[in-house]
């Protein structure tokens, strides 16, 4: 099993906390934010874990390799140009072992599921990929149809709704920031070039079996992406 950790975003939204250093390191309860992730995906059996890097760079690259990590770690360097998530996950195709699939996490999400679950379910279904949610607010939603297969995406701040095809909408869930892909849906992706990977997955689904894992309500999950939301984790996780 791979596992990708993407850890090159700005970090705007936890200023000033990430004025001089990556959102990645931010700490929480003692430990830096891309430590939770990693031991997330190790623990869910990753044998190579590709970290991507961008702003500043090194100080991530310098934790990885001061720290002693129970899977090999490589770094995917995109300190030229910021290439968002999908762009991030094709630039890294090369590292990952190959033929086997790739647990992902972004590296501002805290959760407490059970990757291994996730994963399990992802290899017994054939999906090309397979993309955690949960019940929860939020202003995106995911939009499936009655077998969890994505059909959809909806802002509903914006009202702008993006359709695969016209099944019926059963299930809007809010993603996170987790999921499993196929090597192969990787290479259907294209070319390196900044680019969601999300509006990827959407492109994609009308062609590829692309599915939720929907988690237990009872599930703690935050994505600590502003400061008010580190703090409502401080308190809750």
């Amino acid at each position: 099993m791979n596992a990708m950790i993407f850890a090159a975003g700005l970090g705007t939204r936890l200023q000033p906390l990430t004025n001089n250093k990556p959102k990645a390191l931010v700490e929480f309860k003692g430990k830096p934010l891309i430590w939770y992730a990693m031991q997330n995906v190790i623990n869910a059996g990753a044998e190579r874990v590709v970290v991507n890097v961008h702003h500043f760079a090194q100080q991530v690259i310098e934790y990885i390799n001061s720290n002693q990590w129970n899977a090999e770690v490589l770094i995917s360097n995109e300190s030229d140009l910021l290439l968002d998530t999908g762009g991030g996950l094709v630039k890294a195709k090369s590292r990952f072992i190959p033929n086997k699939p790739i647990i992902i996490q972004n590296a501002d999400i805290l959760i407490s599921t059970n990757i291994k679950k996730c994963i399990s379910s992802h290899l017994n279904s054939g999906n090309d990929a397979t993309l955690m949610v949960k019940n929860r607010n939020t202003s995106r939603y995911l939009l499936f149809n009655n077998d969890y297969r994505l059909i959809g995406w909806e802002n509903v701040n914006s009202n702008e709704q993006i359709k695969v095809n016209e099944e019926s909408i059963h299930h809007k869930l809010g993603f996170c920031g987790v999921h499993v892909v196929e090597p192969s849906l990787i290479e259907a992706m294209g070319e390196s070039r900044p680019f969601s990977i999300i509006k990827a997955y959407l492109n994609l689904a009308d062609r590829y079996k692309i599915a939720g894992y929907q988690i237990a309500d009872s599930d703690k999950w935050f994505d600590v992406g502003t400061v008010d939301k580190l703090n409502e984790a401080k308190l809750n996780y």
